[in-house]
């Protein structure tokens, strides 16, 4: 019989250069203390380290705010430590946090809980605490935890979409575009509407939301063609639903989105996630390789385009 339980998954970002420059032996001894060391901040934080997994450790919580201040520690500590490292071997701290129902079998645990925070520490990047809604309504809003809305995203193996956020950690972030959760239940997710345009190159496209869906690829009966032959033939999709502009992977070897004013990247593998605001589409190879095909976006809710 399962029990509620507040699952953290974190796990370490760009361990492969870690490798490379130091070797094998030096990296392992100090991914090995790395790893024991966010256990222990874990146990400090009354939470049950369940498993460790070569550079990630998966941890069981019975308090939800207990789980949220150990990943919001981790964090801040790693930072610290960060700042002392070079910069090629800098490595970051990945989490995703989840709540629900959990089942514990031979010193293992299961659950949809499980799989979800172990999704979200996938998608998040190196720095980042990506949290659901049930963790974020769990949490007493004395605590002054911030949280930042990422929208609705689907994940794989999910047929509906989660709503999502990010936990902000930093001490000097700025408020302006952060809600204490104590009001996150009583707010909706923003929801743009109107049209979307899209840029590819020399090529900028408008599209109404009753012009939906359009697809994106390298096939000529795509809306919005994208000639390079790391992107698909019908690469991804861009609906309209509920109010929101929602971009469907559909690709086999990924689409990545960056949102305007952010530093990470949100990573699609026939997942989907809403867009809003203004940022960049990426097909079949992340940001950041060198000549990514891209794509820019920017919605609006009315005749502007932002």
């Amino acid at each position: 019989m399962g029990v509620q339980a507040t699952v953290v998954f974190a796990d370490l970002s760009d361990s492969t250069a870690f490798f490379e420059v130091l070797g094998n032996e030096k990296a392992t001894a100090a991914i090995t203390r790395l790893t024991q060391w966010i256990g222990a901040v874990c146990e400090a934080h009354h939470g049950r380290v369940v498993k460790m997994l070569g550079d990630g450790v998966l941890a069981l919580f019975q308090d939800t705010l207990g789980a949220v201040d150990s990943v919001v520690q981790m964090q801040r500590g790693h930072h610290i430590r960060l700042e002392k490292w070079p910069a090629s071997i800098r490595m970051g701290i990945k989490a995703g946090v989840a709540r629900g129902d959990v089942v514990e079998v031979d010193g293992d645990c299961y659950g949809d809980a499980v799989n979800v925070a172990a999704r979200l520490s996938d998608l998040a990047g190196g720095g980042e605490i990506w949290a659901t809604e049930s963790v974020v309504q769990a949490v007493d809003d004395a605590a002054g935890l911030r949280f930042r809305s990422l929208g609705s995203v689907t994940l794989r193996g999910k047929t509906e979409p989660l709503a999502l956020y990010k936990v902000e950690w930093e001490e000097d972030v700025a408020t302006d575009f952060l809600t204490q959760q104590a009001v996150l239940p009583h707010m909706p997710a923003e929801s743009p509407q109107g049209q979307i345009q899209l840029r590819h190159l020399d090529v900028s496209l408008r599209f109404h939301a009753h012009e939906m869906p359009v697809h994106l690829g390298r096939n000529e009966h795509a809306e919005l063609v994208v000639n390079d032959p790391r992107v698909s033939r019908l690469h991804a999709r861009i609906e309209h639903r509920n109010g929101s502009f929602v971009l469907v992977d559909l690709s086999s070897f990924g689409t990545w989105v960056r949102f305007a004013g952010s530093d990470s990247d949100v990573a699609l593998r026939r997942d989907e996630c809403q867009l809003h605001g203004a940022g960049e589409i990426a097909l079949g190879v992340p940001l950041g390789d060198i000549g990514a095909p891209t794509v820019s976006f920017a919605i609006s809710t009315g005749s502007t385009v932002r």
